[in-house]
């Protein structure tokens, strides 16, 4: 029996599973599914893909419309990318579009078409005036439309209120329909999407009503003015299109490995159209969400990006008739001697990135842990009245982030009209417009000076407590107005140094006198690339994305520069990015391969049963009944059972699905005949003769895994470690000389490297 079993196995193995999956003579509903909170077997996957292909490529001969058939399969991978992008796109510029008019709406309204922004409201008036291009007839503020007062104490506290009034409306509306519709719709998403494309499954977290609430409920939060951005929720978005078009395909809809190969490129869709950057977007997707990224995957992200970032670019919501969201053009060059206030920013960004890391997930194990997490909707009116109380007398916290990010990325011509660049002109000075020289700073800097250090402490502490929250919340956004505010300030202090010190030594050689040598806007944008880094952890996706963002290709060793410092003070500090930071905190089971195992333990001192523990369940090849097999179920809750010859000589056969094993058996019952409580359950290919008054038997031996991963006892964790993250496997068997002695799941190999790492095993589990 040994022998023949041997044999099968080996079988098995060149045939790529053989028939492993057909269930009893026929297939029957629900088989290959997952239980929800349950992680995928993706060789499983990988060989019911092959034998799908097999069985197409091989019907294609048969016929012309087999032939037919079989390139229409082909070709639907590139459908749904087509689809994933033409709706993400759509959707982005909608939300893009839909922000711009709420924000304005919290300050006033257009008089000739209510649904315009103000400044397409300006755009469409013959009377505005280069000089005051952000005023015009049509668009009244509240205060001259309720009361006829534009200035004076009144006007203001009118706007003030109003302003608190609707922030509180837009955020109120918001949280009440992530509660009531989508409870999944808040977050950010991408550690959720992480978990998913890892193979864990969580129904309903990319389904249809997610994807509308989250739509919905972004532009609301957005519109609010709370610390938070739309483009981590956006990649959400991408996603839950994903799941949709997917589930139009069995090609994908039955395959969850398939599935993950679309989420991959979708995430890719989701940030090229939140940022304008298609090529990031893929980079993102390899670098930071997919597990299982092969190669035919990165084509068609790439093309899904594309697809989404033309369809974008189409409907021109920022209607400057760019892709990129905060263009910029610097007319000089960086100097070497700049290195090192870049790298200074590098370790800002580091060390906010640990800052805020450590104080987010302090205060959501607070919110989960304490009476405040039963609360989330007086916790979002709270946090929204106290944004909007502090934001709205400080200009540079009034306005929205995205708005902020573009003025502190902007270079100073002779036609900017903002605070800061009000700088004391030479009046002697004759020079064309885009060589302005290094200038005196003026009043209006040292004003936009102290208001942006406000705004830069008030955006670190908000931040900490806005994301998280039981609304929608992206972080890339607030992470770089930190970064910028911090940048601008450094680089106009290194202007005003270089300006009244060019006869140092550091100056002399690329700042004379009346020449345009530093470039403050370059400092903010290196500072919101350092600090996105520190708190993202993300190295070569973020530098493509910043110079995709802002067109600024010439200032790609910059950005590296600063990205490489942030990730390594932050690193010193915990290897965790907030989306893995924030994975451990609710548990999920994710295997990063990030983490290195280094520790010299054994297969033996992980597996199960251990020391003192009931032996472990299994079943056997031709002993156990129906009955017996039904009790082993009810009485435990494991994902399967390895299979044996006999109780006494433990030899290993295979491997059965606990969920498998339940349908079969039920399955069975509805079907044949004979099948009763007393039926004898056969896990061979050929059953021994019965005498005639016995009850039918059943035969699973086609539900039996005959190849279940194994590894012997002796086996290095380190080895075991590496097993799991590269095959993505549910469980692994261990045996010495073909005996089984135990079991390793994917949650012992966590709750092990977190008992090396001196945390709390038990916090390895689904919250």
């Amino acid at each position: 029996m040994i022998v023949q079993d041997t044999n099968m196995v080996n079988a098995g193995d060149m045939n790529g599973s053989g028939n492993l999956m057909d269930f009893l003579d026929e297939p029957f509903p629900d088989v290959g599914t997952y239980e929800d909170f349950h992680t995928i077997d993706w060789l499983r996957e990988k060989s019911r893909d092959t034998d799908r292909h097999r069985k197409i490529t091989s019907k294609s001969k048969e016929s012309i419309w087999e032939f037919v058939k079989s390139l229409l399969d082909a070709w639907s991978g590139w459908v749904v990318m087509l689809l994933i992008g033409l709706l993400a796109g759509t959707l982005a510029g909608v939300i893009d579009l839909a922000v711009d008019w709420m924000t304005d709406l919290k300050e006033g309204v257009c008089l000739s078409a209510f649904w315009y922004s103000h400044e397409q409201c300006c755009w469409t008036s013959n009377e505005t005036t280069f000089d005051d291009r952000d005023k015009c007839p049509k668009w009244q503020k509240w205060s001259e439309l309720l009361v006829n007062q534009s200035e004076g104490a009144s006007a203001y506290i009118l706007n003030y209120f109003l302003y608190i009034m609707w922030a509180l409306s837009f955020a109120f509306l918001a949280v009440s329909l992530v509660r009531v519709f989508a409870p999944y719709a808040c977050g950010s998403g991408i550690p959720e999407i992480k978990t998913i494309l890892s193979g864990f499954i969580i129904r309903g977290y990319l389904g249809k009503w997610t994807l509308l609430i989250k739509t919905v409920t972004l532009v609301l939060v957005v519109s609010s003015g709370l610390s938070l951005g739309k483009e981590g929720p956006l990649v959400h978005v991408a996603c839950c299109c994903g799941n949709f078009f997917s589930s139009l395909f069995s090609k994908y809809s039955k395959n969850e490995g398939k599935r993950r190969e679309v989420l991959s490129a979708a995430a890719a869709a989701g940030v090229s159209v939140a940022f304008g950057a298609p090529i990031g977007g893929v980079l993102f997707s390899l670098e930071e969400v997919s597990y299982y990224f092969p190669l035919k995957t990165l084509w068609r992200s790439f093309f899904a990006a594309l697809v989404a970032a033309f369809t974008l670019r189409s409907i021109n919501p920022f209607g400057n008739s760019r892709l990129v969201l905060f263009y910029v053009e610097y007319h000089t060059p960086w100097y070497m001697a700049e290195l090192f206030p870049f790298i200074l920013l590098g370790v800002f960004g580091g060390l906010w990135g640990t800052l805020f890391i450590r104080c987010n997930i302090a205060w959501c194990r607070r919110r989960k842990t304490t009476r405040l997490g039963k609360y989330p909707v007086l916790e979002v009116i709270t946090v929204t009245a106290i944004t909007a109380i502090i934001a709205y007398p400080n200009p540079y916290t009034r306005r929205s982030t995205s708005e902020l990010i573009s003025e502190l990325f902007n270079d100073c011509g002779a036609l900017e009209s903002s605070q800061l660049c009000d700088y004391i002109n030479d009046p002697n000075m004759t020079r064309p417009v885009d060589d302005i020289p290094d200038r005196p700073a003026g009043f209006g800097v040292y004003t936009a000076m102290w208001q942006l250090a406000l705004a830069l402490i008030f955006k670190i502490i908000i931040t900490i407590f806005t994301f998280g929250m039981k609304i929608p919340s992206g972080l890339f956004i607030p992470s770089m107005a930190v970064g910028a505010m911090a940048g601008r300030m450094v680089g106009i202090g290194v202007e005003q140094l270089a300006y009244h010190h060019h006869d140092w030594i550091i100056f002399r050689n690329w700042c004379r006198p009346g020449a345009d040598c530093v470039t403050p806007g370059l400092y903010a944008m290196v500072g919101a690339a350092a600090c996105l880094g520190g708190v993202t952890r993300m190295t070569v996706s973020l530098v493509v994305i910043m110079f995709e963002l802002t067109g600024g290709l010439e200032y790609i060793v910059p950005l590296m520069a600063a990205a490489v410092t942030s990730k390594w003070v932050a690193d010193a500090f915990g290897k965790e990015g907030i989306y893995e930071a924030h994975i451990h905190l609710n548990g999920y089971p994710f295997l990063d391969a990030k983490d290195e195992f280094t520790h010299r333990t054994l297969a033996t001192d992980v597996m199960r049963p251990r020391r003192g523990e009931p032996p472990l369940s299994v079943l056997t090849q031709g002993s156990m009944t129906v009955e017996d097999v039904e009790t082993l179920i009810k009485e435990t809750d494991y994902n399967g059972f390895p299979v044996v010859v006999s109780k006494d000589s433990e030899r290993l056969i295979g491997f059965a699905q606990r969920r498998e094993l339940i349908l079969a058996i039920k399955n069975a019952r509805q079907r044949q005949d004979g099948v009763v409580s007393n039926s004898i359950m056969y896990f061979t290919e050929d059953p021994p003769e019965l005498p005639a008054n016995s009850p039918h038997p059943l035969k699973l031996r086609r539900i039996l895994n005959l190849s279940p991963f194994t590894v012997t006892d002796h086996t290095p964790m380190e080895t075991v470690v590496d097993i799991f993250r590269k095959l993505g496997l549910r469980q692994c068997l261990v045996t010495r000389s073909g005996r089984l002695l135990g079991i390793i799941t994917k949650k012992d190999v966590l709750r092990h490297m977190a008992q090396m790492a001196n945390q709390d095993p038990e916090s390895i589990m689904f919250n």
